[in-house]
């Protein structure tokens, strides 16, 4: 039965090109099936993305950035973006208005108790990516890793904070509280295996809290002044102790010379009265009547002028000239008669 087409032609079955049909629906169909394979196997992963790709739900690889294929059908691929990203803690989201003192954040939030048990206002910024896709897709619900890296960073600061003084995270101990943070929250990270890492850790804000502040400023001037005065003492002490040290130097100098003078003289004493003892054992006689001599001559060195007479004279002494301690006029001689 024919059917009426258009423009009132009636349309006979014999009228449908069965064999262009039959010719060209294998390359329309191989068409149909390359535009689905290109449509479905092929997929972009952009510079700061990976990809993991999975065969019926399973992990078969992972690839970098560029264009790659995967079996259609069979195949998907995840993407995940491997951007930096950050996290100002305690708040968990970066403040409107960054200057300390404007937090839009509520100050009680982030105080922290100190190891003197004082109180400190501590913010701090936390920035990570992802390093191994695998583990991220797999480990963690990602819609919770944000709040995840939170919890950990957080229960890692109040726990090195209490280890400090209010001072020390203050002043000295700051860089060293952000850096060990960071290595305590990485390796509580790792043993979640989620595959993030921690890039950076820095202390923004560490202050005391804004009700103590004024009384905390004046002891903070106190501080100042008395490092000034032991700098200052220090200084001093540093210009006299060389001085000093240069006095004692010096009698020590003066001591060990005098020393090697006093040592040198009774060595020389010491062989003196060994030369004598030697001489006196070879003549005993000779040598008592030298030392005799030379120990009169020296009493009577320092005594003044001397007259000396004949202890066998039996006259009368002749007249001496007395006068201004003179010679007498005919000074008398041994034997004379």
């Amino acid at each position: 039965m024919a059917s009426r087409g258009f423009g009132g032609r009636q349309f006979e079955p014999q009228d449908v090109p069965w064999e262009q049909i039959v010719r060209w629906a294998p390359a329309a169909l191989l068409s149909l099936v390359l535009i689905a394979v290109a449509w479905r196997g092929f997929y972009t992963v952009k510079p700061h993305e990976q990809a993991v790709v999975l065969r019926f739900g399973k992990q078969l690889t992972m690839t970098g950035p560029g264009l790659h294929f995967m079996v259609p059908f069979v195949d998907s691929a995840i993407r995940v973006s491997t951007e930096e990203n950050s996290l100002r803690l305690p708040f968990g989201r970066e403040p409107a208005d960054d200057r300390p003192g404007r937090s839009q954040q509520p100050e009680e939030e982030a105080l922290e108790l100190t190891g003197d048990l004082n109180a400190a206002v501590v913010e701090w910024t936390v920035q990570w990516r992802v390093r191994e896709p695998d583990r991220y897709l797999f480990s963690i619900d990602q819609r919770h890793m944000d709040r995840t890296i939170e919890v950990v960073a957080k229960s890692v600061m109040h726990r090195l904070i209490g280890d400090y003084s209010m001072d020390e995270i203050l002043t000295t101990k700051r860089e060293e509280v952000g850096a060990e943070a960071l290595k305590a929250t990485q390796k509580v990270l790792d043993g979640y295996e989620c595959g993030v890492v921690v890039t950076g850790l820095q202390m923004q804000r560490v202050t005391p809290p804004e009700l103590v502040k004024p009384h905390f400023d004046e002891v903070n001037a106190a501080i100042q002044k008395r490092d000034k005065l032991t700098n200052e003492a220090n200084k001093e002490r540093n210009q006299m102790i060389p001085q000093a040290q240069a006095r004692a130097d010096k009698l020590i100098n003066e001591a060990k010379g005098y020393a090697d003078r006093r040592r040198a003289e009774a060595q020389g004493e010491t062989a003196a009265l060994l030369a004598k003892y030697r001489a006196y054992k070879e003549a005993p006689d000779l040598t008592r009547r030298r030392l005799y001599l030379e120990a009169m001559e020296e009493v009577l060195a320092a005594s003044g002028p001397k007259t000396i007479i004949d202890a066998d004279l039996r006259s009368l002494v002749p007249l001496l000239q007395l006068d201004n301690g003179a010679s007498p006029a005919s000074p008398a001689r041994k034997g004379a008669k």
